[in-house]
């Protein structure tokens, strides 16, 4: 398969193209290199894909349209994997607009590239998030939850661009899958994720600002669970219900929510080091606890979430070493 995949140089988007390339997929990757966070590390993981049999990467900005189009001239895509967006929670007390640009400007591009391309249109898969259940839904969270109450501004951009995808998909029979990630972490991971944030301080010997009283629950989710899911999506051929327009939503999630403590105990224990708490007031946006109902994606792809928190966190702490030589 050709592959257009955007956001190459983020950190599940790095992870997906090193598995697509290794299945024999070629693909393009388009990643404008923003820096939310040091694009240092952006260009340290584009650096180890550069020279890949079947890679082509190019700088580009996915809200921008003829952007697009330079980048993409006189290919035929598949698939198009949507994984580019303003990532981040609490950003959004900062920057909404820089969501409302990524989020939903570039995701509508995004779906009238799709819609044009020729000879047909590709399989479109995109990544949502659990952010859209906010905190008035049940867990563990099924798909046909309401989720009309998200709590951050990123939980809305990314309901929204459920709802954009569903409308293409209605009027114009755009083959689309959309992904809600839960919590997705591992090594070449987001630096302002609390697992990332959690491990330097440790390992500097600094205090954990820690809100909610450590009571908040993720369903953390390994990257490669996550990535094998995402290769067998790409490769399985799109079947919608009958009378339906073709439009899926799929949780992806470990099924097993932990609480911070569980995660500070495991990076003690893969670090050797004991964590100093601060106990502080959380800031708005962030949702009590996430918890995936995966019934549907395991029903449908076999999706099987297999790495604990524990032995996952020890491989982060692994690569964090050797990365950065601590």
């Amino acid at each position: 398969m050709n592959i257009l995949l955007t956001g190459a140089a983020g950190f599940i988007g790095f992870h997906a193209t090193q598995a697509l390339l290794a299945a024999g997929h070629a693909v393009t990757g388009l990643d404008e290199i923003n820096d939310y966070y040091d694009p240092a590390l952006k260009r340290a993981r584009l650096a180890a894909l550069e020279g890949r049999n079947g890679y082509r990467f190019v700088k580009c900005d996915i809200a921008d349209a003829a952007s697009v189009a330079s980048a993409t001239a006189g290919e035929h895509y598949d698939v198009i994997l949507h994984l580019a967006a303003q990532a981040g929670v609490r950003y959004g007390l900062v920057d909404p607009a820089a969501y409302t640009r990524s989020n939903l400007v570039g995701h509508q591009v995004m779906l009238e590239f799709a819609r044009h391309h020729q000879p047909a249109m590709p399989h479109l898969v995109y990544a949502s998030s659990s952010s859209v259940y906010g905190n008035d839904t049940v867990p563990p969270f099924r798909e046909d939850a309401r989720c009309d109450r998200p709590v951050s501004y990123y939980g809305a951009t990314k309901r929204s661009g459920e709802m954009l995808s569903h409308s293409y998909a209605s009027l114009f029979g755009l083959q689309q899958t959309g992904l809600r990630f839960f919590t997705v972490y591992g090594p070449w991971g987001r630096p302002d994720m609390a697992y990332w944030l959690f491990t330097d301080k440790i390992l500097k010997g600094e205090a954990l600002p820690v809100f909610g009283g450590g009571k908040l629950r993720r369903d953390f989710t390994y990257v490669d669970d996550i990535v094998a899911a995402l290769v067998r999506i790409v490769e399985t051929p799109f079947t919608a219900d009958e009378g339906q327009a073709p439009s899926r939503i799929y949780n992806l999630g470990n099924h097993h929510p932990e609480d911070v403590h569980a995660l500070i105990k495991a990076i003690e224990k893969a670090t050797g080091k004991t964590a100093r708490i601060e106990n502080r007031e959380g800031p708005p946006g962030d949702v009590n606890e996430t918890y995936a109902d995966i019934t549907r994606a395991a029903r449908d792809f076999g999706f099987a979430p297999r790495l604990s928190l524990e032995d996952g966190i020890a491989r982060f702490v692994t690569w964090y070493r050797a990365h950065f030589k601590v």
